[in-house]
């Protein structure tokens, strides 16, 4: 087990949500399809509970509208609430209305059925890239001290090359700040390897993701590990998708639960909040 304190993140959709899927299912359809995440992210709390781990939950604001018990057990066990947006659009195909509108509407409907602050925020598929950085000024605007939205990778649907690959205080545009933990990427040469979880988990080989996790904490940094409920769940419908869409949503769902399981073992885990509360962020903004 390692010593470093890591955040274990769990981003709270279902499998018709995926950005990777839209080609199949309009969200106009989303309550005609079957409704899987709330059993999904049951397993995942059981698991946590059976590791004694706390985790950050972001929510995505149509979930938790539907599912608010749901949310109260996520609560209830202990675990730190965050939002998802509302409805997973990218952020970079979303104008600034729109987004501080869903933003502001999925934040209250967090708050409302927790009776809690909610102050982390991280965007559907990572999708604050430079063409959407004005979204960090929504995201002061609305009260937010903490993000998880930026990827320091390039990426033909997210990534911001060249941005901190460890927690740092952030300077919007408009001169808000934010404390940013971007998603964790491993140094090879002089390249930065996405190793923060998901899809990566699911395709890199269990002994590959925890050598490039364990070298972020060698060098004395927690890493972010983040995936969903439908990660866990070989058993969902097959949507009918591109071959690289079906690739990057199907590959290996059926190791991800016991690949979870030794992560688990393998390394100590907080939720986001507590890992920034051990960890000395820069007190100069940088902007990005």
């Amino acid at each position: 087990m390692e010593d470093s304190i890591n955040a274990l993140t769990v981003d709270v959709e279902d499998y018709f949500q995926v950005s990777a899927l839209s080609e199949a299912v309009n969200p106009s359809d989303w309550h005609l399809m079957e409704y899987r995440v709330e059993s999904n992210t049951d397993r995942l709390l059981e698991l946590f509970s059976k590791k004694n781990v706390r985790a950050t939950f972001f929510i995505l604001g149509w979930v938790a509208e539907r599912s608010p018990q749901l949310v109260e057990r996520i609560q209830l066990a202990g675990h730190e609430i965050a939002s998802h947006g509302y409805s997973h659009q990218l952020v970079y195909n979303q104008n600034p209305d729109v987004f501080r509108e869903e933003t502001k509407k999925s934040k209250r409907i967090l708050e409302d059925i927790t009776g809690s602050p909610v102050s982390g925020y991280r965007a559907a598929s990572y999708s604050i890239t430079r063409k959407s950085k004005w979204a960090l000024d929504i995201l002061c605007d609305e009260g937010f001290t903490w993000d998880s939205s930026i990827f320091p990778v390039h990426h033909d649907r997210y990534g911001m090359p060249g941005t901190p690959y460890k927690p740092y205080r952030l300077s919007a545009p408009g001169g808000g700040t934010l404390i940013e933990f971007p998603l964790s990427t491993c140094p090879l040469g002089n390249y930065r390897l996405p190793i923060a979880g998901g899809g990566y988990f699911r395709l890199y080989p269990y002994w590959f993701s925890r050598w490039g996790l364990r070298r972020i904490n060698n060098s004395g940094q927690p890493f972010i590990f983040y995936l969903h409920p439908w990660e866990i769940d070989a058993d969902q419908p097959k949507l009918k998708v591109k071959p690289l869409s079906k690739f990057r949503h199907y590959n290996n769902l059926d190791k991800c639960m016991g690949r979870l399981e030794r992560l688990l073992n393998d390394f100590n885990f907080g939720s986001v909040s507590d890992v920034l509360t051990t960890t000395k962020i820069p007190g100069n903004a940088i902007t990005v």
